[in-house]
């Protein structure tokens, strides 16, 4: 791992600055992320649903062909 460090006129300062990317980068790969837990749709969104899915099946079966009777 190359971390470049020139912000400061000091080494000194260049070479702290670049420890503390280091440790940093060490710290954050050494988190763990909280697994997401994927969520149901409520009880509204799921009637929404089936009202717009009936809604569009209706229409749709109005598009088709006149009987003649």
């Amino acid at each position: 791992i190359i971390i470049k460090a020139q912000r400061y006129r000091s080494q000194e300062k260049n070479r702290e600055e670049a420890l503390q990317r280091l440790r940093d980068l060490i710290r954050k790969a050494g988190q763990v992320h909280k697994k997401r837990i994927p969520t149901q749709p409520g009880p509204a969104a799921r009637r929404r649903r089936l009202e717009e899915k009936s809604r569009r099946a209706r229409t749709k079966t109005l598009r088709g062909r006149v009987r003649e009777e």
